[in-house]
């Protein structure tokens, strides 16, 4: 075989490795971390699903959630609890803004940073959310008992301390 024929062999196997997604093997079924993904993945589109027909946005339920449970949090902190970019929050930010739901100011501990709070017309809004939320709790935990309720909540809580580093439980 030639140098140039060896050489083409090579390539061919190597694009043909790359296409074989049989390489692409892991235990799924036994993954902790694609059950919580598959799930938080099917919870929030049923979730966004129920907010749409009211004209509310996951990320726009998201500012308002995270706000509600914490209060004010600068532009970054937010950004951080979402699990996405400051760059990305921005325009869910400049939208909500602009629909009179929440203001930006500056920081009074850090001039540097934006503190996000809600106004008092994102009220009207957090109760459709609340409300849509609570439909899809219900529906989540449908045909459990309340036994197995509780049980969920607990290991849930587990699974979540056990990956934390917030002394908190709160990751």
């Amino acid at each position: 075989m030639s140098d140039k024929s060896a050489q083409a062999t090579k390539i061919a196997t190597a694009a043909k490795a790359s296409r074989d997604t049989s390489a692409l093997v892991y235990d799924f079924d036994q993954s902790v971390g694609f059950w919580l993904a598959t799930t938080h993945q099917t919870y929030m589109r049923a979730f966004q699903e129920t907010l749409s027909p009211h004209g509310i946005t996951y990320r726009q339920a998201q500012v308002l959630g995270w706000l509600a449970a914490e209060g004010p949090l600068s532009q970054r902190e937010l950004a951080e609890r979402m699990l996405i970019e400051p760059p990305n929050l921005v325009g869910v930010l400049n939208r909500m803004e602009g629909a009179g739901l929440i203001e930006r100011g500056a920081c009074a501990s850090d001039r540097r940073k934006n503190t996000i709070r809600p106004l008092p017309a994102a009220l009207t809004l957090w109760r459709k959310i609340a409300a849509c939320g609570r439909q899809i709790r219900e529906r989540a935990v449908e045909g459990l008992k309340p036994a197995e309720r509780e049980q969920l909540k607990k290991l849930l809580a587990k699974v979540r301390d056990n990956l934390s580093n917030d002394p908190h439980g709160i990751a």
